[in-house]
C-alpha cells in the first residue's frame, strides 16, 4: 500500500499508555523517521469505554487531529481483543473455558469466548461507534480489525456453536459418524446433544472431532471478524479493511481462505531464531503471505484510487520487533543493520512496506521489555536511529511496490493437513506438515529458486514445478489437481505422508500414498520411521532421516536406493513419467544437500531457473517485475563482501552499476535493472 507516494512504515501506537505532552513529542520523532502509518487503539477499550456505556473519544480525537497535522496516516484498531474488566465482570459467561473445563479470568489479553453472544455484541457496538465517530477523519487509511485472532474456547456457547456448524457441515449424524469413524471406540452418536467439543479425555481424542473443531473455530472467528469489517465498510465503503494474521502451527486459523474476506492481507512475523533461520524463517513468512493474498478479497474499495489495498491482491508485514529476536527463553539484540536487511527481506517479497510492534516502549505491563522503535533509552539510541535510517531508505523504493515477484515453483501449503499432522498416535510426532514446507522453501531458497505458496485447486498456470511436501489430507477434488497438472505437462515432487489421508483424516486403503499412486507410479507398504539421530545412507552417497518407506515401483523407475537396514537395495527417491509429465517421489528426508540436488535437478528439468544464477552461497536474490520495469533485491546474509553480476541503479545509493554490485557485510542492494540486462 503506498500512502501518498509512499510504502507503509511505523506500527503500534498506544498514546493511551501515556500523558499527553508526549504525543507531540511522538509526533515529531515520527516524522523525524519519515513514518507514514500508524495503528491506534488496537488495546484502548478501556480507555475509550471505561464503564458501560460511558465512552470518553476526547483523547482519541486529538491524537488523530496531532497524527494528521503531522502528515502521519492511520490504521484506525477496533479494541475487541481485551474487553475491558468491567464487561469480563458483567458477563462471566463470555470468559474462556480451557479444554480440562477450566474457566480463566479476567487479567490478560484475549480474555474472551468469541462465541459469546454478549462478547459479539459489545464488540459490535464498539466498533460502530468507532466507525461513526471516525469515518470522515482525513488521518483515516485503513481499518484494523481486532488483533491476531486465534483464541478458542469449549464453554456451552462454543459447544452449542460447533454443533451448529456441524449440522451445516453435515446435515445428519450418519454422515458425520461416518466421517468420524465413530464405531470405534462406541463413539457412535445417536443424538446430537450428545456431540461435545474435544475436551480433555481419558486417552486419545477421536481425530475427526479435532480436526473438524479447528476447522469450526477458523470459522467462528472469522465470522466475528466480518461482522465488525461489515459495520466498518458500511461506514466507510472507500476504506480498507484488514486484521493482523498471527502465525503459528497453534492458531485454528485458516489464513489462506480468510484472505477474500481482507482487503488487504497482513502478518504479524517475529523470527524465533537468533541464527541463519531468522532469515529462512523471513522468507517463509513472507512468501506464505503472498501466497494467501493471492486469493484476493471480494470487496473493491469504491474511490477509484488505485493506491488503496484490495485493489492487487496485496499484503503487509504489520507487526515484527525492531531490535529483538525471541528465542526459547531470551530475547537476542539484533545486530547492527539487521532490522533493516530484514525489513527488506518483507518487501522483496511482495511486502507493501514494514510496520513494527511497536512506537515506543511501554514503562510497565506485561511486555514491558518489548521491541520498540522509540526503547527505553529514547531517541538518543542506535535502534532509534536506524528507524530513522530505514524511513530513509523505504522513501526510495516506493517504485518497487508496481512489481510482482517472480516464482517458478510452487509449493502446497494446507492448514487443515497442518492439523491434521498435530494429532497425537500417528507414526511419529517428529513429522509436520508446516516444518516439512519450511524445510522444502529452505532447500530451494539456498538453490536459488523462488516460490509461491499454493492452496490444493489453485491455478497453477505458469508454474514449472509443484512441491507437495506432507500434504496429508487429499480430498477427490485435490488428488485430481495434482492428477491433471502432471498429466498436462507439469512436474510435480510429493515427500512422503502425502495422500495418506481424506479430508476427515480417514486412511486411503490400498497402500500410501493412496490419492496420488497413479500418477507416481509407486505403492508403499510400510512406514519406517525413524530415531532421533538415526541415519540411513542412501545408494547416491546421501543419507536418509526422520522417516523412511517399503516403497514398491508400478511404473515409476528409481533414482536413489536405501543403501543399509531392512530396506537395502530398495527404492528411496523414485521418478515417473505421466502423461505428459513427471512426477518424483521422495519416501525420506534427505540430509540437505542430496535434499537440494535432487529439488534443483527436478526443477531444472522442468524448465525453472534460479532467480539470479551468479549470486553466490549465502546471498539471497528475489525479483520483481512490472510491465515497465524489473528490481533485483540482492541481500547479503554472509559474514565476507560479496560481488554479484548485475547491471542498473542501486535505488538505495543512486549508483548506476555497470557490470555488478559489491555487497558489504550484511549489505543490501536493490538494483532496477537495465532493459535487457
Amino acid at each position: 500500500m503506498v500512502l501518498d507516494g509512499r510504502l507503509c512504515y511505523g506500527g503500534d501506537y498506544n498514546p493511551e499508555q501515556w500523558p499527553a505532552e508526549v504525543w507531540e513529542q511522538d509526533v515529531e520523532l515520527m516524522r523525524q523517521a519519515r513514518v507514514t502509518l500508524v495503528t491506534v487503539g488496537v488495546f484502548a477499550w478501556s480507555r475509550l469505554e471505561p464503564a458501560p456505556g460511558r465512552y470518553t473519544f476526547d483523547w482519541l480525537d486529538r491524537v488523530l487531529d496531532l497524527l494528521h497535522a503531522g502528515g502521519i496516516r492511520v490504521a484506525l484498531a477496533t479494541p475487541t481483543a481485551s474487553p475491558p474488566p468491567w464487561f469480563s465482570l458483567a458477563h462471566p459467561d463470555a470468559l474462556p473455558v480451557t479444554a480440562d473445563g477450566v474457566r480463566l479470568h479476567h487479567g490478560s489479553r484475549d480474555t474472551y469466548c468469541a462465541a459469546a453472544p454478549a462478547y459479539r455484541a459489545a464488540a459490535r457496538r464498539i466498533t460502530g461507534l468507532l466507525a461513526e465517530r471516525y469515518a470522515d477523519h482525513p488521518a483515516l487509511a485503513l481499518w484494523h480489525v481486532h488483533n491476531e485472532y486465534g483464541t478458542t474456547c469449549h464453554c456451552h456457547h462454543a459447544e452449542a456453536g460447533f454443533r451448529r456448524w456441524l449440522r451445516d457441515r453435515y446435515r445428519d449424524l450418519d454422515a458425520l459418524n461416518d466421517a468420524w469413524t465413530t464405531s470405534f471406540w462406541s463413539q457412535h452418536h445417536s443424538d446430537w446433544a450428545q456431540v461435545s467439543t474435544p475436551r480433555a479425555t481419558q486417552y486419545l481424542p477421536n481425530p475427526g472431532q479435532v480436526l473438524d473443531f479447528r476447522r469450526y473455530w477458523s470459522d467462528e472467528l472469522l465470522a466475528a471478524y466480518v461482522e465488525q469489517r461489515d459495520l466498518l465498510r458500511a461506514a466507510t465503503p472507500a476504506v480498507p479493511v484488514t486484521t493482523n494474521y498471527v502465525l503459528g502451527d497453534w492458531v485454528p486459523v485458516d489464513h489462506a481462505r480468510w484472505a477474500a474476506e481482507v482487503d488487504l492481507v497482513a502478518i504479524d512475523h517475529y523470527p524465533s531464531d537468533a541464527g541463519p533461520a531468522a532469515e529462512e524463517q523471513i522468507a517463509l513468512a513472507a512468501d506464505l503471505a503472498r501466497g494467501w493474498a493471492r486469493h484476493g478479497a471480494r470487496h473493491q474499495p469504491c474511490a477509484g484510487d488505485d493506491d488503496l489495498p484490495g485493489t492487487r491482491g496485496s499484503w503487509l508485514l504489520m507487526e515484527s520487533a525492531p531490535n529483538l529476536i525471541y528465542t526459547a527463553g531470551r530475547m537476542h539484540t539484533r545486530e547492527p543493520g539487521r532490522m533493516t536487511r530484514h525489513s527488506l527481506a518483507y518487501v522483496a517479497r511482495g511486502s507493501r512496506g514494514a510496520m513494527f510492534f511497536q512506537w515506543r516502549a511501554p514503562r510497565g505491563g506485561a511486555e514491558l521489555f518489548h521491541s520498540a522503535l522509540v526503547p527505553h533509552a529514547g531517541p538518543d539510541s542506535r535502534i532509534f536511529r536506524e528507524a530513522v535510517e530505514l524511513g530513509g531508505i523505504l522513501d526510495r523504493l516506493a517504485e518497487v511496490d508496481a512489481g510482482v515477484v517472480e516464482a517458478p515453483v510452487a509449493i502446497a501449503w494446507d492448514a487443515a493437513s497442518g492439523w491434521a499432522l498435530q494429532q497425537r498416535a500417528l507414526p511419529s510426532d517428529r513429522i509436520h506438515h508446516h516444518t516439512e514446507v519450511a524445510v522444502a522453501h529452505r532447500t530451494l531458497r539456498r538453490a536459488g529458486y523462488a516460490c509461491d505458496p499454493v492452496l490444493p485447486g489453485d491455478p497453477l498456470t505458469g508454474y514449472a514445478l509443484l512441491v507437495l511436501p506432507a500434504l496429508y489430507l487429499a480430498d477427490d477434488d485435490t488428488a485430481a489437481w495434482v492428477r491433471d497438472y502432471v498429466h498436462g505437462g507439469g512436474h510435480v515432487v510429493i515427500s512422503y505422508l502425502s495422500g495418506v489421508a481424506d479430508e476427515h483424516a480417514r486412511i486411503r486403503l490400498g497402500g500410501y500414498p493412496g490419492a496420488y499412486r497413479d500418477v507416481l507410479g509407486v505403492r508403499v507398504e510400510e512406514f519406517h520411521p525413524l530415531a532421533d539421530g538415526e541415519e540411513v545412507p542412501l545408494t547416491g552417497g546421501g543419507t536418509a532421516r526422520f522417516w523412511a518407506e517399503t516403497v514398491r515401483v508400478a511404473g515409476a523407475e528409481p533414482v536413489d536406493a536405501y543403501a543399509a537396514g531392512v530396506l537395502a537395495g530398495q527404492p528411496a527417491v523414485t521418478r515417473h513419467r505421466y502423461g505428459d509429465g513427471v512426477a518424483w517421489y521422495v519416501s525420506t528426508r534427505p540430509d540437505e544437500g542430496t535434499y537440494q540436488r535432487l529439488l534443483d535437478e527436478a526443477a531444472r528439468a522442468a524448465g525453472a531457473a534460479p532467480t539470479c544464477l551468479d549470486a553466490p552461497p549465502g546471498v539471497e536474490a528475489v525479483r520483481r517485475r512490472s510491465p515497465e520495469a524489473s528490481w533485483l533485491f540482492l541481500l547479503n546474509h554472509t559474514a565476507s563482501a560479496q560481488r554479484v553480476p548485475t547491471a542498473g541503479i542501486d535505488l538505495l545509493t543512486g549508483a548506476v552499476v555497470e557490470d555488478a554490485v559489491t555487497l558489504p557485510i550484511g549489505g543490501v542492494a536493490v538494483v532496477r535493472e537495465r532493459a535487457g540486462a
